[in-house]
C-alpha cells in the first residue's frame, strides 16, 4: 500500500506531466506514468501531443484493429477501464485520461463551453491518432462528453454506449423528463455540490480508508454498490489514480457562488461539476441528431450516482433530510437522472435513431466493474452488430 510521502510524490508529478513524464515516443512502460502498480498483459501506456494538449493514453489490441475509444468519468481516470482493454484483444482501444485527471496534462476547464473543452480535446486526440471513425463508449461524466462528442462530430461515431451516463440536462437543478430547470441561478448544480471534506481528503493524498470522505470510501460506497469487492491491489491502483486528479477551484471541485436559494450555492465557471450544471449548454440535443449511431445504454439497479432519486443530487439528499431546509417537492424536487436519459432518447427513436436499454441488477454505478463477464458479453455483440 502506498504511503503518504509516496502519494505526495505522485501528486507533484501529475502537477507538471509535459516535464516530469516521458516522451510520447518513448517505449512502454510497464507501469503507467507515476503508478507503482504494473499494467495487465496486452494494456500498454504512452503520452501523446496533440495540438490542445499532451494527453496520457491506454491501450490495447492491434494497430490494424477496429478502433474503439473508451471516455473515463469524473474523480478517477482511464485506468478504470484496464480490465476491460486487456479483455479486448482484438480491437484497437484507445483509452485517454482526460485533462486534469490521471497522468494528462492539467489544463483549466472553461465550463462556460459546457462540455466542449473536453469534446475538443477528444477531436485533437483522434486526429493526432489518424483514426477517422471509431466506437465511442463513456462513462458517467464520460456518457455526457460522448453525448456531446456525437453531437460535434456525429460522422465520426459508429457507435456510442452510454456506461451510467450522466443526465443530458447535467447534474442537479432540473425537474421533470424534459429537464425544466428549478431556479433561475441554477443553484444545486456545479462546483458547490461537492462537499469540503471530501476536497479535503483530496488534499491530504488520503490512501487509507479512515474518513467517510476518503477517495477509498467513494470508490467503495458510490462507485461499485458496497457489496461489491475489489481485489486488494487493483483497488489501491483504482485509488492511486483518484488521487491523481489536479484539485482546485479551477479543476475538482470547480468555483462556486453563494445563492439566495436553496440550497444556497450556485455553479462557478471552471472545472468538470461546473460544466455538468444545466446552466451552461446540455446534450439534450441528441434526441434531435438525424442520422446518428445507434446507441446501447447500461446502467445498474442500485447506481447511487445516477438515478430518479441519486445520493449525490440536493433534490434527493434535502427530500430524505440530509441537507436541512428543503423547501419541498414543489420547489426543488429529486432531478428524475433516469427518467431524462430515457425521454432524450425516446425521442431519439422518434427522429430516425435508434437505441437498446440494458439494465444490470444487484450493481451500481460500474456495470463494467461489478459485472464483467456479462458487460464484455453485451458490449462485444453491439460492437460486432455495428462493424465497419
Amino acid at each position: 500500500m502506498a504511503d503518504q510521502a509516496d502519494q505526495a510524490d505522485q501528486a507533484d508529478q501529475a502537477d507538471q506531466p509535459a516535464q516530469m513524464l516521458p516522451r510520447a515516443d518513448a517505449p512502454t512502460r510497464h507501469c503507467p506514468p507515476g503508478s507503482r502498480y504494473p499494467l495487465l498483459p496486452g494494456v500498454r501506456s504512452r503520452l501523446v501531443q496533440t495540438s490542445r494538449l499532451t494527453q496520457h493514453i491506454y491501450e490495447s489490441g492491434p494497430a490494424n484493429g477496429e478502433p474503439v475509444l473508451f471516455i473515463h468519468g469524473n474523480a478517477s481516470s482511464a485506468r478504470f477501464f484496464e480490465e476491460l482493454l486487456a479483455a479486448l484483444p482484438d480491437y484497437a482501444i484507445y483509452a485517454p485520461d482526460l485533462r486534469g485527471y490521471g497522468a494528462s496534462e492539467a489544463k483549466v476547464v472553461d465550463a462556460t463551453r459546457g462540455l466542449r473543452d473536453f469534446s475538443d480535446d477528444i477531436a485533437a486526440l483522434v486526429a493526432s491518432l489518424g483514426i477517422t471513425r471509431f466506437h465511442l463508449l463513456g462513462w458517467s461524466l464520460g456518457g455526457n462528453i460522448a453525448m456531446q462528442y456525437t453531437l460535434d462530430h456525429p460522422q465520426q461515431v459508429r457507435s456510442l454506449t452510454l456506461h451510467a451516463t450522466g443526465s443530458p440536462y447535467g447534474y442537479g437543478c432540473t425537474h421533470g423528463p424534459d429537464g425544466a430547470v428549478n431556479c433561475d441561478d441554477f443553484a444545486g448544480s456545479g462546483g458547490g455540490l461537492i462537499s469540503p471534506q471530501v476536497r479535503a481528503c483530496y488534499e491530504a493524498q488520503d490512501f487509507s480508508a479512515d474518513s467517510p470522505f476518503s477517495p477509498r470510501n467513494g470508490l467503495r460506497q458510490v462507485i461499485v454498490k458496497p457489496t461489491f469487492q475489489f481485489a486488494p491491489e487493483r483497488e489501491d491502483a483504482l485509488v492511486e489514480q483518484m488521487l491523481r486528479m489536479r484539485i482546485g477551484d479551477e479543476f475538482y471541485p470547480g468555483d462556486s457562488v453563494p445563492s439566495p436559494n436553496w440550497p444556497f450555492t450556485a455553479p462557478g465557471v471552471y472545472g468538470a461539476n461546473n460544466a455538468l450544471s444545466p446552466k451552461y449548454p446540455n446534450q439534450s440535443a441528441l434526441a434531435e441528431l438525424r442520422g446518428g449511431p445507434p446507441v446501447l445504454w447500461v446502467h445498474g439497479t442500485d447506481d447511487a450516482l445516477v438515478s430518479d432519486l441519486a445520493m449525490a443530487d440536493p433534490g434527493a439528499l434535502g427530500k430524505l433530510g440530509v441537507i436541512p431546509g428543503w423547501p419541498g417537492e414543489d420547489v426543488y424536487p429529486p432531478q428524475p437522472m433516469v427518467t431524462q436519459i430515457r425521454a432524450v432518447l425516446d425521442r431519439y427513436v422518434v427522429n430516425g435513431g435508434n437505441y437498446s436499454e440494458e439494465v444490470f441488477s444487484d450493481c451500481g454505478h460500474a456495470p463494467l466493474l461489478e459485472h464483467p463477464e456479462q458487460f464484455r458479453a453485451l458490449f462485444t455483440a453491439f460492437l460486432r452488430s455495428h462493424r465497419s
